[in-house]
C-alpha cells in the first residue's frame, strides 16, 4: 500500500515534517508493509519555505536583513533550480517581535526588500513569495523602500522606511526601483482576498491580531489610504481594491505593484513539491492540521489535499488536533475527519501533548487500514 502524508503544521506546537515523521513512525510500528511517502505542506505562511525547500532537494541561503521592528538579523531563503522562495514570516513575522513590542506603527517590511535584493545579486529572476505570518500594516512601503523606489515630503525629503512616514508622503518615484525587479517574476502565495483599505482591509481585519488597538487601526487605515491614493496618482493605475493587497498588512499591494501574480497558497507549495503526481500514485492520502473546522475550506492545506484526492478518486483521512464548528464539511473530501485528543483536555494540554496523541491516532488508522487492505 502507497500512503502519502501531506500534512500542515500543527500551529503552536508541531512543524508540518514533524507531522510526517510520527505519522510515519506509526505506521513503520502497525503496518511496516505500507510504503509512506511524506510530504510536508504549507500554505503561503510559516513553515512554507521549508515545505518546499524538504521536499525539492533544494538548499538554505543565509542573509542579513533587518527584521520586524528595523534590527539586524539573520534570515535566509529557500533556493529550488532557478527560483528564490522567501518566506515572509521567517523575516518580519510577528513571532519575531516580543508580546509587550507588538504594533503594526512600528513594524515595518523593509526586510523583505533586502532579501529580494540579496536573491536578485546571487542572479535569481523568479521568486516564489509566501505572504502570510507578516507582523506588519505598511502597505509594503517598506518593501518598495528597500527596493530602491522614492517617497518624499511636501519638502522633497526623503521619508525613513516606517510605518509613521506613510502620511507624509507626497511623491512617489517608482522609476528609482531597481530594474532587476522588473525583469523578475513573482509567484504570490495568497489565500485572502481583501482589499487594503476599508472595513475589510488589512487594517481592521489583520491589525488587532498584530497588536493594534481600535485608534491604531482607525489610523492605519487612513494612512494606508492616503498611501495608496497618492501611489495610483503617480503611476495612473489602481491595485488598491484588487484581491488580496490587504494580504499580510498590506504586503500583496507593494506585489502588485511589481506585478506579482498570485496564486492560492497550498496550490504553489503542492505544485512545487509535485503533489498531484505522487496523490495520483497513492492508495491512500493522510493529511492535517492544527484544529480543522469550516475555515479549512477556504484554501487552506487539507481543503486542496483532499480536493486532489477526490479528483484522483483516492481514500483521503484527516487527522488535526482538534475539529471546529462547521467540520462535517469536510466529509465530502475525507473517509474520516478526527481530532488527536484522547480524553478531555484543554487546548493548551492537547498541543504541550501533540506528539503522543499523534502518534496514537496515527496507530489506530494504520491498524485499521491494515485489518482492512
Amino acid at each position: 500500500m502507497n500512503v502519502v502524508l501531506a500534512p500542515d503544521s500543527f500551529k503552536g506546537s508541531l512543524l508540518a515534517n514533524e507531522v510526517c515523521t510520527i505519522i510515519k513512525e506509526a505506521f513503520q510500528h502497525e503496518y511496516p508493509e505500507a510504503t509512506v511517502i511524506t510530504v510536508p505542506m504549507a500554505d503561503g505562511g510559516e513553515g512554507t519555505m521549508g515545505a518546499i525547500v524538504s521536499a525539492t532537494n533544494g538548499s538554505v541561503r543565509y542573509v542579513t536583513a533587518h527584521g520586524p521592528l528595523f534590527e539586524t538579523r539573520q534570515t535566509a531563503y529557500g533556493v529550488v533550480h532557478d527560483t528564490a522562495v522567501i518566506e515572509v514570516a521567517q523575516v518580519i513575522g510577528l513571532p519575531l517581535v516580543p508580546n509587550e513590542k507588538r504594533n503594526p506603527l512600528h513594524t515595518t517590511t523593509y526586510g523583505v526588500g533586502e532579501v529580494i535584493a540579496a536573491a536578485l545579486d546571487a542572479g535569481y529572476r523568479r521568486f516564489v513569495i509566501g505572504l502570510g505570518g507578516s507582523s506588519t500594516n505598511d502597505g509594503g512601503f517598506g518593501m518598495l523602500c528597500a527596493l530602491g523606489a522614492t517617497f518624499t515630503n511636501e519638502k522633497g525629503e526623503h521619508l525613513p522606511p516606517i510605518p509613521s512616514s506613510l502620511p507624509h508622503i507626497a511623491y512617489v518615484d517608482m522609476t528609482s526601483v531597481d530594474r532587476r525587479v522588473y525583469e523578475s517574476e513573482f509567484l504570490v502565495a495568497c489565500d485572502v482576498d481583501n482589499p487594503l483599505y476599508g472595513e475589510r482591509g488589512a487594517s481592521y481585519i489583520f491589525g488587532p491580531q498584530k497588536g493594534a488597538d481600535r485608534e491604531t487601526v482607525r489610523l492605519l487605515d487612513t494612512w494606508l489610504y492616503t498611501y495608496a491614493k497618492t501611489i495610483e496618482q503617480q503611476i495612473g493605475r489602481s491595485y488598491a481594491h484588487m484581491p488580496g493587497a490587504g494580504a499580510a498588512g498590506g504586503l500583496g499591494f507593494a506585489f502588485l505593484l511589481l506585478g506579482g501574480t498570485f496564486i492560492s497558497g497550498a496550490k504553489l507549495v503542492g505544485e512545487m513539491v509535485q503533489l498531484p503526481e505522487k496523490i495520483k500514485r497513492a492508495h491512500i492520502v493522510i493529511t492535517g492540521e492544527g484544529q480543522s473546522d469550516a475555515q479549512t475550506l477556504y484554501g487552506k492545506v487539507p481543503f486542496y489535499v483532499g480536493q486532489l484526492a477526490k479528483q484522483y478518486d483516492v481514500p483521503a483521512f484527516l487527522l488535526s488536533g482538534s475539529l471546529g464548528n462547521g467540520f462535517e464539511k469536510l466529509y465530502e473530501y475525507f473517509v474520516t475527519c478526527d481530532a488527536i485528543a484522547t480524553k478531555p483536555m484543554t487546548v493548551e494540554q492537547c498541543m504541550q501533548l501533540a506528539h503522543a496523541l499523534l502518534y496514537t491516532k496515527a496507530r489506530n488508522l494504520a491498524r485499521i487500514l491494515k485489518r482492512f487492505s
